[in-house]
C-alpha cells in the first residue's frame, strides 16, 4: 500500500489501516444499491486480496438514482450478515458523479489508490449513462495505461447473474446455459416491483436489502 512512514493511512469514514503492512485491498464502488451480482463480484475480489473496501459514492447523482443514505443502509445490512467483518470495511467517497465513463473509471481508480487500495473493481458500463458508452469501454481504456505508473491493479468483470441450472451466481465465462435459465430483471421492472411493495426474487437481491428499498419508496411516496 502507498506510504512507507509506518504511520496510519486514514480511510474516510472507516477504520484506519496501518500503511506499513503489505495488505492488498480491493475497492468496490457502486452508485446503485448493491444486489446479488455486485455482491458476487466483490466476493470474487475478496478471494484474491486481503481485504475489501466498499466505497460508495455519496455525492450528487442523476434523478432516479437511489439516495446515498438509503444505499448506505443497504451496505450496512449486507455487511452485518453476508461479509466477514474482519476483512471488509465500509467507507464513503465524497464525490459527485460526472458520468464520464472510461475517463471517470480512471479517476475513480486513482482516488482509490490514494485511499490505499491495491486493486479496483471495474464492472460493465462503469460511470456510464444510458447507451452513450460501450458496455466495456471503461475496462478497455486501462489497456492504454502503464499500470505500474497508475499504481493500482484494475479487476475486470463481465455481466454476472444467477443461473437456475448452475444454482448459483455466474457470468458468461463460467456458465454454459442460455438466458432462459438466468434470472434477469431490468431496472424498470425492479423499480416497479419495489414501488408496489413486492420483493424481487432472492436470486436477484437479498430480501433485507429489498425491504430497505421498499421502505424508502414508501417514504418517498408519503413525502
Amino acid at each position: 500500500m502507498p506510504g512507507s512512514s509506518g504511520g496510519l493511512l486514514p480511510l474516510y469514514g472507516c477504520a484506519a489501516i496501518p500503511s506499513n503492512q503489505a495488505f492488498r485491498f480491493g475497492s468496490a464502488a457502486y452508485r446503485p444499491s448493491i444486489h446479488r451480482a455486485h455482491e458476487y463480484l466483490t466476493k470474487c475480489a475478496l478471494e484474491i486480496t486481503d481485504g475489501l473496501f466498499i466505497h460508495p459514492l455519496i455525492g450528487k447523482t442523476k434523478a432516479g438514482d437511489i439516495p446515498a443514505d438509503v444505499r448506505m443502509r443497504c451496505y450496512e445490512v449486507l455487511m452485518e450478515d453476508y461479509y466477514p467483518n474482519d476483512r471488509v470495511i465500509l467507507g464513503v467517497f465524497p464525490s459527485k458523479m460526472h458520468y464520464a465513463g472510461p475517463r471517470e473509471a480512471i479517476l475513480h481508480a486513482i482516488a482509490r489508490r490514494n485511499y490505499g487500495c491495491t486493486h479496483f473493481i471495474v464492472g460493465r458500463d462503469h460511470a456510464g449513462v444510458g447507451d452513450y458508452y460501450g458496455t466495456y469501454d471503461a475496462q478497455r481504456i486501462f489497456d492504454e495505461l502503464d499500470l505500474d505508473k497508475l499504481g493500482i491493479q484494475p479487476l475486470f468483470f463481465e455481466h454476472s447473474f444467477w443461473c437456475n441450472k448452475c444454482e448459483g451466481m455466474a457470468s458468461g465465462k463460467t456458465c454454459p446455459h442460455g438466458q432462459e435459465d438466468h434470472v434477469f430483471l431490468s431496472g424498470t421492472k425492479v423499480r416497479e416491483m419495489l414501488g408496489n411493495g413486492e420483493l424481487p426474487p432472492e436470486e436477484f437481491s437479498r430480501p433485507e436489502v429489498a425491504q430497505i428499498l421498499i421502505d424508502s419508496y414508501k417514504e418517498e411516496g408519503n413525502g
